[in-house]
């Protein structure tokens, strides 16, 4: 039995006028009690694809989701919007965990999510068959692939949810799965007859930039996050953790909020540095691959990488972290030479099988493929999911910047036959420098400045011959030594370009970086952007009385319609996209005040709660007893008397009791702060509060 329509709980508990895509489809198969496997890009909206067949379906819907962050992120979002949702795991103390199972027991549950260790626990299990469960839904179901790069041994398990409870609909969801891994969740979670459904894997939203190290690493971020992202949360990942620390303390050096992550850090630092990416506004997270997975911050908006990704579908997950909004963002990479070697270093000196270590090398050329590409580099990424487009997509750097291709054959024969010439057991530095004629002592002791190769490269630089190997070890014509000391080695592929029965033509390097648009939402005028700080900071404030990140009271791409839409009632919110019914009791007047304040609509706005401020102080009550008898802050009953005062429904007498010299000392320190209340109030140290400031700035607005 249906308790609601799944478009109905989607406007009233989440505040969406329509699904997107393939959500309402999908809905529709668990709602009925089918079993269903999506795949659906970051930011997509996978996480509706069950929580609104829960809210739909009588019962408690288990939720097996792979980290802590991301089960205690997601039911702090459902409680914001009023959804019962708890989770049991390891964070909980044994009276909490006891609290939540009588809550089960007791049907106050819709949705309960839990790591897959604790469903598999037997007392776990047998709990589950006493209870009405509505539905399974398996987040990140790629952990279940062997192969892939966030595989978790119990989600082979999960098996079991089909064995004990075969008329009980699951639904698997993932962004992250190329043609084998589909195949590997299908067999391993028994989802047989499970419908599928691909929503393809483009993001485009996101600008993929992808430049060679041609100097200082660190500094090519530096000036992209400032040029582009200034004041605005991102994630840079390198491939260690002195990379992290390192890079972290110099970006912080320079004056932005940069935190490191790696799990050589304590716990407890690691908790710290998440929590404030998570909740302030602006903070940058360096770290190791141990970060993102379950990150569900939104507003995220740039992703950088200072090292290679080992594979398409690391680089894909990670990247696929920023712009989950849907607003405009980054995923900026500079890589060198060096990763291709590390890597390759790492691959061959690992312990797992050879036919690990192939599926591992196949998924690494993948990599190097998509960097080197001289086309578009959205539809290469497409590709290799199995998902088409048509057209270059015209947002990523090759489209807005083509690079440049050079007739490298006569480079290539140079390069390859120096690494022949010294015996095919040197690093790339020292072939270089065997190529450019280096004098070093070196070069004497092993006599590499009497082969004919010595000196015959000076017409490239160090950098431009780094660019040349890096490609030819990208095409498979060189490969690094397997004992990991990184020498490399011709391979069969090199044959035909040595003897020139085959050109060669490589990638330019790139010299600057050319931008064509800022990926920020930043506001162009100086009125909008002060309406758009000031709707973050009520934000902000709402969340810091809670202690949840800010992005749970609303997204800025709800912020920004307000923006754009300027409600003046509480109805006319309402239709804001986001705002749901407990939000818009919980939150609407106190962004109706500030949409108010900065708005530039002083004098339009009719709003009953105004009225109702207005009525009971004419009838003598107190702004301290006002804002105690309606449940709202001091400050939410002055934004409604200084709205009053700026009409002129009621004179600013009616609300303070100030002699001449008060108002003139306070009038004056508005026209010094340009009529801002915080450069006033300090100027005036303290001596009135905000809300009698407010309420003198909207008498005098109102003065003719």
């Amino acid at each position: 039995m249906l308790t609601n329509t799944p478009l109905s709980t989607l406007q009233s508990t989440f505040g969406y006028d329509h699904f997107r895509g393939q959500q309402a489809e999908i809905i529709d198969q668990v709602v009925h009690g089918g079993d269903a496997l999506v795949l659906m890009p970051t930011g997509g909206g996978k996480s509706l694809c069950y929580q609104i067949p829960a809210l739909v379906r009588e019962g408690v819907a288990i939720v097996v989701s792979p980290l802590i962050a991301l089960m205690q992120d997601q039911v702090a979002a459902l409680r914001q919007n009023g959804v019962a949702a708890a989770y049991l795991n390891s964070s909980l103390s044994r009276d909490e965990a006891y609290r939540i199972e009588q809550q089960l027991m007791a049907g106050e549950l819709k949705l309960l999510y839990v790591a897959p260790e604790r469903l598999l626990l037997p007392r776990t299990l047998s709990l589950l068959e006493q209870l009405n469960v509505s539905l399974f839904a398996i987040d990140e179901a790629h952990c279940v692939s062997q192969w892939g790069h966030d595989f978790r041994p119990e989600y082979v398990q999960l098996s079991v949810l089909h064995e004990r409870f075969p008329n009980i609909p699951r639904i698997a969801l993932t962004a992250t799965a190329d043609e084998t891994t589909r195949r590997e969740i299908i067999d391993r979670l028994a989802l047989h007859d499970a419908k599928c459904f691909i929503s393809g894997f483009d993001r485009p939203n996101i600008r993929y930039q992808i430049q060679e190290q041609s100097g200082n690493a660190r500094e090519a971020l530096f000036r992209f996050i400032q040029n582009n992202h200034e004041g605005e949360a991102g994630v840079v990942y390198c491939l260690s953790r002195k990379k992290v620390d390192e890079t972290a303390a110099w970006l912080a050096q320079k004056g932005l909020k940069a935190l490191p992550y790696h799990a050589g850090m304590s716990q407890q630092e690691r908790q710290l540095n998440q929590e404030r990416f998570l909740r302030d506004d602006g903070i940058i997270i360096v770290a190791t691959i141990a970060f993102g997975m379950g990150i569900d911050k939104p507003d995220v908006r740039f992703v950088a990488h200072l090292n290679l990704p080992k594979s398409i579908e690391a680089y894909y997950q990670e990247t696929g972290r920023a712009g989950r909004d849907g607003l405009p963002a980054d995923a900026w990479m500079s890589y060198g030479l060096q990763d291709v070697i590390t890597l390759r270093q790492m691959q061959e000196s690992s312990e797992a099988n050879e036919q690990h270590k192939r599926i591992e090398r196949h998924k690494l050329d993948a990599m190097l493929g998509l960097c080197e590409i001289t086309a578009c580099r959205r539809q290469a990424l497409l590709r290799y999911f199995g998902d088409t487009m048509e057209q270059p997509c015209g947002n990523c750097d090759n489209c807005l910047t083509p690079p440049e291709t050079w007739d490298a054959t006569v480079a290539a024969q140079k390069a390859l036959s120096c690494v022949h010439r010294t015996g095919q057991r040197f690093g790339v530095n020292h072939l270089i420098d065997v190529l450019r004629g280096s004098e070093q002592e070196r070069i004497k002791q092993f006599g590499h400045d009497k082969v004919s190769t010595y000196g015959i490269g000076k017409e490239l630089s160090n950098n431009e011959w780094r660019g040349v190997y890096r490609q030819l070890i990208a095409r498979g014509l060189l490969s690094v030594d397997i004992e990991g000391f990184g020498g490399l080695h011709l391979t069969e592929s090199a044959r035909p370009v040595l003897k020139g029965e085959q050109t060669l033509h490589l990638r330019k390097l790139r010299t600057s970086e050319k931008r064509e648009r800022k990926a920020s939402p930043q506001m162009a005028n100086v009125q909008n952007k002060a309406l758009w700080n000031a709707l973050r900071e009520c934000r902000k404030r709402l969340a810091d009385e809670q202690g949840i990140p800010a992005y749970m009271i609303f997204h800025d791409a709800t912020l920004m319609e307000m923006m754009e839409r300027q409600p003046q009632t509480l109805e006319q919110l309402s239709r804001i996209s986001g705002v749901g019914e407990r939000k818009l009791e919980a939150y609407g007047d106190a962004f109706l005040d500030t949409l108010c304040e900065y708005g530039g609509e002083l004098h339009t706005r009719s709003s009953d709660t105004v009225h109702e401020t207005i009525d009971l102080l004419a009838m003598g009550i107190s702004v301290l007893e006002i804002a105690k008898q309606r449940d709202l802050t001091v400050t939410t009953i002055y934004n409604h008397l200084a709205t009053a005062i700026s009409r002129a429904e009621i004179d600013l007498e009616d609300v303070v009791q100030l002699d001449a010299k008060a108002l003139q000392q306070i009038h004056f320190a508005l026209e010094q702060a340009d009529n801002k209340l915080k450069p006033a109030y300090e100027s005036l140290d303290g001596l009135y509060d905000y809300g009698i400031l407010q309420c003198v700035r909207a008498s005098t607005s109102n003065e003719v």
